[in-house]
């Protein structure tokens, strides 16, 4: 795997039960996946003959993250080496723009959206539709709110479009909640699809998820699963997909993002599901034949736990766990930064105020916001 964030760690850990020989490429030996994988390789994922060098020997590669060049990723299959998902499906969630074009060109619902070139643009953009504010997205390398925009008038256009790199302009959705649809599918084009899921953000970064999502239709919820597996076809993911989405006021769905590796939105997996999104990855990736993607319980929610005035956590693990016995905590081996992503909390049960209530103020105390 490429990549040694929290999303390799707990792919690591999934393939763990089924004897798989894990192999890391990982920036520092302390990444969060680098401190429990035996078999680590220290090094840079955008040099080619790095790349090659690990991928030696390699019976399939996959990612953590959709960030090594495209021209990379083929110089590996021209080697050889099976890559997961492929170089030709990845570029659709490396860069906005081409997930744009390609989502047009197969009838996938979108926002209204265009490259923009100057803030003048931004504004022409902006009076084709109802106007200011629009969004911009850097068409590269964005995540968690960075390199996202909310852009109120073309004065304010004027930064995002400084970096010089190709920005996306998109309408601003009037929507009701995003949502978020994962489906696993694998070589020989098996696929199965897990309970569409609420995704609440809180600064740009995803705070708690609620599966499946509360009040969802039936029919809407089914499309949304359709869409899902239609787009993993079309551009020929293998391996775990999520399809973020704007649930909008008419009743429509509208793609947001796409991410081509496991996802923050399906973390509840692990606890609240047959068959945890990882070890469809993992089972996906290497064309073994796919999990049950069925809930376990009734309601599963996953609370995000982010840095904050608890660097040590022992004293925080004693409360949570004392409490609430049923709650399970995943933590990355993170060091403590205020802001930053270094666990989660899965909760579930029949009673969703419950459920959300205990993974809240579990989240909440690990982070030191709440303190009784």
């Amino acid at each position: 795997m490429v990549g040694g964030g929290q999303l390799a760690r707990m792919t690591h850990e999934a393939g763990i039960p089924l004897g798989i020989k894990f192999k890391l490429l990982s920036d520092t030996p302390q990444d969060s996946a680098a401190q429990v994988v035996s078999e680590v390789v220290v090094g840079d994922y955008r040099d080619l003959d790095t790349l090659r060098a690990f991928a030696r020997g390699c019976d399939v590669i996959t990612f953590d993250h959709e960030h090594v060049p495209t021209e990379h990723l083929r110089a590996l299959e021209a080697d050889g080496i099976p890559v997961r998902p492929g170089p030709g499906a990845l570029v659709h969630a490396h860069d906005k723009g081409v997930m744009r074009a390609k989502l047009t060109e197969i009838g996938a619902p979108c926002p209204r959206h265009r490259i923009v070139s100057g803030p003048a643009d931004v504004t022409a953009f902006a009076q084709e539709g109802e106007g200011y504010p629009v969004i911009l997205k850097t068409v590269r390398g964005g995540y968690d709110g960075k390199g996202v925009w909310f852009v109120r008038s073309e004065a304010d256009a004027h930064e995002p479009l400084q970096a010089g790199v190709p920005v996306l302009a998109e309408e601003k959705v009037d929507f009701v909640r995003e949502l978020a649809a994962n489906i696993v599918r694998s070589p020989h084009g098996q696929a199965v699809a897990y309970p569409v899921v609420e995704s609440q953000q809180v600064d740009g970064v995803c705070d708690t998820v609620i599966a499946p999502a509360p009040g969802l239709s039936e029919a809407l919820s089914g499309a949304a699963q359709q869409l899902a597996i239609r787009i993993a076809v079309e551009l020929d993911v293998v391996g775990h997909l999520a399809v973020e989405l704007f649930e909008t006021h008419d009743g429509r769905i509208l793609v947001n993002e796409l991410a081509m590796r496991p996802h923050n939105s399906g973390h509840w997996t692990q606890d609240g599901a047959i068959t945890s999104q990882f070890a469809n990855h993992v089972r996906a990736v290497l064309d073994l034949p796919l999990g049950d993607p069925r809930p376990r319980a009734r309601w599963t929610v996953m609370c995000n736990v982010l840095g904050g005035d608890y660097p040590d956590m022992y004293k925080p693990y004693l409360h949570v766990m004392a409490r609430d016995p049923q709650a399970k905590i995943h933590m990355y081996g993170k060091d403590v930064r205020p802001g930053r992503k270094i666990g989660h909390v899965n909760t579930y049960g029949d009673d969703l105020d419950d459920v959300l209530d205990r993974a809240r103020h579990a989240a909440g105390y690990l982070r030191g916001t709440i303190t009784e």
